[in-house]
């Protein structure tokens, strides 16, 4: 296993099926969405149900870099989903999203272990219509890109497939 795998994808492209598919145990999720409404809520139940309960799982809708500090332990896989609802969460609290990104890719070459971190590629649709969503969709293609070049396996997954865009193929 790689030390560091990127997935990306689409919105329901299989990513996050495809991180848990890379991650054998032991293993811990890192979860950085909130329940902040009914949908929200049940979408966390049907992830948490999909995983199965040999998941620890660590909660950490801001402090990413912390928690994979805390969780990592040699030979424990990491999942960390997603970036995406990571930095929106920053940016609505009126945090740093370079400053976080630099401590979460620190604590991610300390860690013991291997991790695997899920993201949203949104550069491949139209440009939004407003600065705020133009401003969001360039601090995720920063995120993206910063993650990636420090991985050592990416792959990109659409209609369930991977793709694999850095690292040797998987059999």
């Amino acid at each position: 296993m790689d030390r560091l795998t990127l997935v990306l994808g689409g919105a329901r492209s299989g990513k996050s099926a495809r991180a848990l598919a890379l991650c054998p145990a032991p293993h811990a999720f890192i979860a950085t969405a909130e329940p902040l409404d009914a949908e929200m809520a049940a979408r966390i139940a049907a992830h948490r149900a999909e995983r199965g309960p040999d998941w620890e799982a660590v909660e950490a809708p801001l402090e990413l870099a912390a928690a994979v500090t805390a969780a990592a332990r040699p030979g424990r896989h990491l999942l960390v989903d997603c970036l995406t609802l990571w930095l929106s969460n920053l940016l609505h609290h009126g945090r740093d999203p370079e400053a976080e990104t630099a401590a979460l890719l620190a604590a991610l070459a300390a860690a013991p272990g291997a991790a695997v971190l899920v993201s949203n590629e949104l550069g491949m649709g139209l440009a939004p219509m407003n600065a705020l969503g133009r401003a969001f969709r360039d601090a995720q293609g920063r995120l993206n890109q910063r993650i990636a070049a420090a991985a050592d396996r990416v792959e990109f997954v659409a209609a369930g497939l991977p793709l694999t865009l850095k690292g040797p193929p998987l059999p």
